[in-house]
């Protein structure tokens, strides 16, 4: 089909004109309006063109090392999301099917994370992990208030407690009116201690979420530890208090790589779990999971059964209408890949994360916060301290953008929020000559400021913001 666009015909008028070259439309030649919609219709392939160049605008996704999102998916996933993308995954009447995957895919997370109800247990599909933890804190919430009206104790002043979070955990607390007691990191301390759980936990306490792969430092908290005090601290106060794991990216990988760590339905007291499916579950941008340990864990006040489209349909995620293509593609990966491709896939980001890690240690200017060993599949490091090389983090992610990188450079949180460090995840699609290619940038822009030393440092403001998704 030869290639048209709208050419002008009078003051008012557009009209086809066969063979005629998209660059020469008028929305090529006399630009479009941005922010109203436009009085004419326009041909699919110019405005194709037109928004195909913008994008050209935006990083290039898989130069992006800041986010832990999948970037590459296989050409079936392209195709699977294709087939789905007119299926609304909530309508479990019409696409029964599509229902009958969501239901596999939680029964497979049950089992990989050693519930001990995998094929009868309780679990969802969410729009990402932050969605799915607001429904793990909204059970503890639920659960505790139930046990506080049993006792006539009053149950208006919900408490949860956690470590150096991702910014859904604030959402959750503001939102659903809970005190977020969080632990602050410091020098020497960068996961969530068991004795700093204790010293927080009292009656009004509706759980605690330690995470497997902070977002900040990619170290995993000791769940088994936080557990265990726990345990102790029921038998010395009474005191059951119930633990969900943040496992956003942790719970694709812990599994495959260090299947002896104990963190999962293992350890009684943890009660559900969240996960991000398009993280290093695979799968395309869209999809999370939460699993509980029981279908009792889940409060039934929580679970609408819902009459729609003919159909009595139980629900209980924050969203409705929703597309059913990442649920496909997650299963896909499922079969796919097995475990022994997900253990593969998560080796092999491990072992150019360590790469990545032993080079910039190489280098000397650095100090390593985490080398790619026991959590994410990720480095990250800071300048040495009390030395001034010439450029700042932020002035060194600034000069790898001009190759297309995109490296986080942040602030560490409270208490060590005069430190900034730089952080890479390495994810599927990642190379050992893409990590070559990385750290000769590195060395270039080094070398560059060696020359050129910045007296100015860029601050975090002037670097524009990050966020750690």
């Amino acid at each position: 089909m030869p290639l048209q666009f709208f050419k002008r015909k009078g003051d008012n008028d557009l009209k086809s004109v066969p063979g005629a070259d998209i660059y020469t439309s008028p929305y090529m030649k006399e630009g479009i309006p941005l922010n109203t919609m436009p009085e004419k219709s326009r041909l699919p392939e110019n405005v194709y063109a037109l928004l195909k160049d913008e994008l050209l605008m935006d990083g290039n996704s898989k130069q992006n090392l800041a986010t832990f999102c999948q970037t590459w998916m296989d050409e079936e996933v392209h195709k699977l999301m294709d087939d789905c993308i007119d299926k609304n995954m909530i309508d479990k009447d019409e696409y029964p099917q599509t229902a009958a995957i969501e239901a596999r895919c939680v029964s497979i997370l049950a089992d990989l994370w050693n519930s001990p109800e995998a094929a009868t247990t309780i679990g969802c599909s969410t729009t990402g992990s932050s969605e799915a933890a607001m429904l793990g804190g909204l059970a503890l919430k639920w659960q505790w208030r139930k046990k506080r009206q049993a006792l006539d104790k009053p149950a208006d002043k919900p408490n949860l407690i956690c470590g150096a979070v991702q910014i859904c955990w604030h959402k959750f607390a503001r939102y659903f009116d809970v005190e977020l007691r969080e632990v602050p990191l410091e020098e020497g301390k960068l996961t969530l201690t068991p004795e700093d759980v204790i010293a927080r936990c009292d009656e009004n306490t509706i759980g605690v979420v330690p995470t497997l792969g902070i977002t900040f430092t990619c170290l995993y908290e000791d769940v088994k530890a936080i557990s265990q005090a726990l345990d102790k601290l029921q038998k010395d106060k009474g005191l059951d208090i119930p633990i969900h794991v943040d496992a956003a990216s942790g719970a694709f990988i812990a599994p495959f790589l260090t299947p002896e760590l104990e963190w999962d339905f293992r350890l009684p007291r943890v009660k559900s779990i969240n996960a991000s499916g398009h993280k290093y579950g695979l799968a395309p941008l869209g999809v999370g999971w939460v699993v509980w340990r029981d279908k009792s864990d889940l409060p039934e006040e929580l679970i609408f059964n819902v009459n729609y489209l003919g159909g009595n349909m139980p629900t209980f995620a924050l969203n409705f209408s929703r597309p059913g293509g990442q649920i496909i593609a997650q299963y896909y990966n499922f079969l796919r890949l097995g475990k022994e491709g997900y253990r593969e896939i998560m080796q092999a980001n491990m072992s150019h994360a360590q790469y990545i890690a032993d080079a910039i240690k190489s280098l000397g200017y650095f100090e390593l916060f985490y080398d790619g060993h026991g959590g994410l599949p990720g480095a990250s490091w800071r300048l040495k301290p009390g030395t001034n090389p010439g450029f700042s983090l932020y002035d060194l992610s600034d000069r790898l953008r001009m190759r297309g990188w995109q490296i986080a450079a942040y602030p560490l949180p409270s208490k060590m929020d005069d430190v900034v460090i730089q952080r890479v995840l390495v994810r599927h699609g990642f190379s050992r000559d893409m990590a070559d290619l990385l750290i000769a940038d590195i060395k270039r822009a080094i070398d560059y400021f060696v020359k050129h030393p910045i007296t100015v440092p860029l601050t975090r403001e002037e670097a524009g913001g990050y966020a750690h998704n």
